[in-house]
């Protein structure tokens, strides 16, 4: 198995590990301390030397951030996470709804008459300390760079990721590194700049064609990079781990512990993300003389237009999981109702479909396979210990996705089991006609995914339901499963733009009882001109997987919607039924007949 079932950490641990944290605190001179749920590479998911903030508080959401006072520990989590987060830590450390709390109030809440905090920068960017001190300032308290507190007390603490780095061949990469490295150089030396730090893994991973194993589920390299105006690339990690690139004149391969002092030898100006870079790497210029311009790495926006070549390969990744999911869900229709299935059992069947494909590189995350109230829990785990059975009346939610060398899935499907009840279908009913609107929307050019997130949620609105997460995150080809910077959500300003893949992905959640979630890829296009001839964009569905019609209350349906229905369900017949055998082909005849 690549998942396995395990607890990870549990809340008894927190209470000794926080006394430990608090005597360095005290021995350091300081009122606090932050521990986030980041690495010095700042992406969402970390190596398991980096999972600080779990190790600490047993909190492992994929988001969050503890401070650590010695009168109080706020942990502060998004609505994504506040169901778990209670289950998980100890009456030691407080819950904090953020973004609706944010750290700087908070801070002044709690130390009135000011104080020091500690953090780490190189787990923390300059956008993120520059809020946090506009917020606290003119209160008394500063924050103060130093060593990392949860190091010196994590005694079996593991060492760092070292897993080998393969090639991206131009055939799935769509562009040869060579002409990535001279696109990217250009915008630098356009901008007047002499170097631009990368430190994100998957630009360096897509900057470069190649592919790591360093983090569990995401094929990236953990590495940092200074890309030169001239084309030349210094990458910093441990050479053994990149044999294959062979001697390249562009590329200088050099052991991490010389990323410090290149820095330092650079001529002004550098290029560095506030968004994305840690804090240490701003201060490490400055502190040499180099000026620092604050702009955005140069591969994020590049990496998210995907290329013809890519969204090629993607889609055949997509069928293919798409014939594996109903495999799946044929052989879950039939044996959910007697009654006698786990969410184990289903995460294991499951992931044994998509091994069967003989092209399964990994899992994309952890399986979310949610029974009952545990489908209320947006990002819940099974473990042995939370393992539930699955009862007929019940819905299950399962989000899953597969990583092949050809592109990055990620669905969700919320089915029943048994009989559903009609608060499940009204329910149900209202989180597709958001997943529909997505799926049919068609804008002006420009927009950003903040413009189009309230169209998955006004179906749920009217009946006074929301759900507390973004409509849709970024995803890459062979990956990162979220990848930015294009969002569905209310605070993305990233215009959408051709080439960017995007989860749609509304939800309802209803605690202690149900979870649904429904959810598609899609990738945005150029839409065919209509009326007026406006330059217009839209979305192609890359995900082929039927809808549980047993879950739809066709009344609440619009013509438009049960349309869309009909033809999505069609076009899963046509281009899943080959791929499956007998008996999941007959299955799926039955249960894409329009409605």
């Amino acid at each position: 198995m690549l998942q396995s079932f395990e607890a990870t950490s549990s809340p008894e641990q927190g209470p000794p590990r926080l006394k430990a944290l608090r005597r360095e605190m005290a021995a350091e001179g300081l009122d606090g301390f932050l521990v986030p749920r980041a690495d010095a590479h700042q992406g969402e998911y970390v190596a398991p030397r980096d999972e600080r903030l779990a190790w600490l508080t047993g909190f492992t959401g994929s988001a969050g951030f503890a401070a650590v006072l010695q009168e109080i520990a706020g942990i502060f989590v998004d609505g994504r996470y506040r169901v778990q987060v209670r289950a998980q830590v100890a009456e030691d450390f407080t819950p904090v709804d953020w973004p609706d709390r944010k750290l700087g109030p908070w801070l002044k809440d709690q130390l009135p008459h000011g104080g020091k905090v500690g953090f780490d920068p190189w787990l923390h960017t300059a956008g993120e300390i520059e809020t946090i001190e506009k917020a606290l300032d003119g209160t008394g308290i500063h924050l103060s760079p130093v060593p990392n507190l949860i190091d010196r007390i994590w005694e079996d603490q593991p060492g760092p990721p070292a897993g080998k780095v393969s090639h991206q061949p131009v055939e799935r990469a769509g562009e040869a590194s060579r002409d990535k490295i001279a696109r990217m150089a250009e915008i630098v030396h356009e901008a007047g700049q002499t170097a631009a730090v990368l430190t994100l893994p998957d630009s360096i991973s897509w900057l470069l064609n190649i592919r790591g194993s360093d983090l569990p589920r995401n094929p990236v390299v953990h590495a940092f990079a200074i890309l030169h105006d001239d084309g030349r690339v210094s990458l910093f990690l441990e050479p053994g781990k990149v044999a294959h690139l062979g001697p390249d004149p562009l590329i200088d391969v050099r052991p991490p512990e010389e990323f410090d002092p290149a820095l330092r030898a650079l001529h002004s100006p550098v290029r560095v993300d506030k968004a994305t870079a840690p804090l240490a790497v701003g201060r490490r210029l400055e502190d040499a003389g180099i000026s620092v311009t604050w702009g955005d790495d140069p591969c994020i926006l590049a990496k998210a237009r995907k290329n013809a070549v890519e969204i090629a390969c993607t889609r055949e990744a997509h069928l293919r999981d798409g014939a594996a999911m109903v495999e799946f869900l044929a052989w879950l229709d039939h044996e959910a109702p007697k009654g006698k299935l786990t969410e184990i059992e289903v995460v294991t069947k499951l992931e044994s479909v998509r091994r069967a494909t003989n092209a399964l590189h990994d899992i994309s995350f952890e399986t979310i396979c949610g029974a009952g109230p545990n489908g209320a829990i947006v990002h819940y785990r099974v473990t042995e210990g939370t393992n539930r059975g699955i009862n007929p009346g019940e819905l299950l939610l399962i989000d899953s996705g597969g990583q092949y060398v050809d592109g990055t899935t990620d669905i969700t499907r919320t089915v029943a089991v048994g009989a559903a009840t009609d608060v499940q279908r009204g329910c149900f009913t209202r989180v597709l006609q958001g997943m529909i609107a997505i799926s049919r929307a068609r804008w002006p050019r420009g927009l950003a995914g903040r413009d189009l997130d309230a169209l998955a949620r006004a179906p749920l609105w009217m009946a006074g339901m929301d759900y507390d997460h973004g409509t849709g995150h970024g995803v890459g080809v062979f990956l990162s499963v979220h990848e930015g910077p294009q969002r569905l959500s209310r605070i993305s300003e990233v215009p959408l733009e051709p080439g960017m893949i995007l989860s749609n992905e509304p939800g309802y959640y209803r605690e202690g009882a149900f979870g649904i979630r429904i959810e598609n890829l899609v990738v945005v296009g150029e839409a065919d001109r209509i009326a007026d001839d406006r330059d217009q964009l839209c979305f192609d569905t890359l995900t082929f997987v039927p809808i549980d019609r047993r879950l739809v209350d066709t009344a609440l349906l619009c013509p438009g919607e049960r349309s869309w229905i009909n033809r999505y369900h069609a076009e899963v017949r046509d281009r899943i039924g080959p791929r499956v055998g007998p008996k999941s082909k007959a299955w799926l005849d039955a249960v894409t007949r329009p409605i």
